[in-house]
């Protein structure tokens, strides 16, 4: 039986082993979710969450570790929810806590946690909304997200950050990539990283003219920057915070912030309410009704659209 009153008070305490153990819950579905979920729900909306987004070797993990100790020169409490491609074997995280961020592993003051995206397309797990509440109501000032390097289903990062940060590097054919999976149009902070490599310079030339050619943008909107750093040696670190700070700054002052909360907020109910009803379709796998209706799609008697009213109004009469 899990204590979940105890369990959240010593994660809003800060400790590590009450919000591993939350996060798990939330992973597993667990029976205490609704209760977890509640018992926080009154300790969130304070942390600051940034996604980082990008191709694989871009430097992610490298530039991540890298605003982790920035942020704690600041005095920051800091989360790192890192989401790492599913084993086909055990459903857990392929990388585990990466490597990279070891440097961090024995500072109380960052929590740092790797996901499995479980075969979830758009480089994200279903729950990390709720990882983020988790981690959000155990005092974490910014929480850092870390996504797959899955290309242009990584798009979704932007749901779920207050401020998308998108990673190019050069040499790596970014440019084009970028406007292909629709990147231009999530970033709100740009970062060309491995800024010591020949090209650096051209591919944040390109970036600029890339982001020109596709602006749209009224007096006082937003205009991404694109900061150069080398993550690996903290080069560029700093002015990566400071555009980051820009950014939340120009959030709170046009009401955006409030309005990206909101609009994560329904996505999260739509997708807890859609697995509702998955999860009751489940259960009507066995059931005469369903193989009923596929028997009559099947031989022309009904048609696809039809069954599944019908299927959609046998769920909400029960």
């Amino acid at each position: 039986m899990i204590d979940v009153p105890t369990l959240v008070e010593q994660a809003r305490q800060g400790r590590p082993r009450a919000v591993a153990r939350l996060i798990s819950l939330v992973e597993n579905a667990a029976p205490e979710l609704r209760e977890v979920m509640a018992a926080l729900a009154p300790y969130t909306g304070q942390a600051y969450t940034v996604g980082l987004t990008g191709s694989p070797g871009v430097g992610k993990s490298t530039s991540t570790s890298a605003l982790v100790s920035a942020y704690r020169r600041l005095g920051k409490r800091v989360g790192v929810l890192a989401v790492d491609p599913s084993s086909p074997f055990s459903g857990g995280a392929l990388l585990g806590d990466r490597v990279r961020m070891q440097d961090h592993a024995t500072d109380p003051e960052v929590f740092i946690r790797s996901m499995a995206t479980r075969g979830h397309l758009g480089g994200l797990s279903w729950a990390a909304p709720q990882a983020l509440r988790v981690l959000d109501a155990a005092g974490c000032d910014v929480i850092l997200v870390e996504t797959v390097g899955v290309g242009q289903s990584e798009v979704e990062i932007a749901a779920q950050a207050d401020t998308t940060v998108v990673l190019l590097a050069p040499g790596m054919g970014d440019g084009i990539q970028a406007a292909k999976a629709g990147i231009l149009e999530i970033g709100d902070v740009f970062v060309v990283n491995k800024a010591d490599r020949d090209g650096a310079d051209a591919t944040a030339r390109e970036l600029n003219h890339m982001l020109g050619l596709g602006e749209a943008r009224e007096a006082g909107d937003w205009r991404p920057p694109i900061v150069k750093t080398v993550a690996a040696r903290g080069e560029g670190v700093d002015e990566v915070v400071e555009a980051l700070e820009k950014h939340r700054a120009w959030l709170d002052e046009h009401g955006e912030l409030a309005v990206r909360r909101r609009r994560r907020a329904a996505d999260e109910i739509e997708a807890i309410a859609l697995a509702a009803l998955r999860a009751r379709i489940g259960d009507l796998h066995g059931d005469r009704h369903l193989v009923t209706l596929a028997e009559q799609v099947v031989a022309g008697g009904l048609d696809p659209y039809g069954a599944a009213d019908r299927l959609v109004a046998g769920l909400t009469a029960h």
